[in-house]
């Protein structure tokens, strides 16, 4: 089976080949000796948000902060 790497460096899969993957919408990508081995990744929203919060640089103390700042302001309105 073929599958044409477009001009935005997009792969369309081959059906046969994902209907073992149903349900998987991320894949984990490595480059093995010249080839690239694709395995489903199932993540779950929180594993996903953590990622974000990371690529963001956004560590668990800004966010204990952030928390508590929403608090205090909340007390303050109401």
């Amino acid at each position: 089976m073929l599958a044409k790497l477009t001009s935005k460096n997009q792969l369309t899969l081959p059906k046969a080949v994902l209907s073992s993957c149903q349900g998987a919408e991320y894949f984990d990508v490595v480059e093995d000796n010249g080839r690239i081995v694709l395995t489903p990744v199932r993540l779950n929203r929180a594993d996903a948000v953590r990622a974000k919060l990371a690529d963001l640089g956004i560590t668990e103390k800004d966010v204990t902060a952030a928390v508590a700042w929403s608090r205090k302001t909340a007390r303050k309105a109401g």
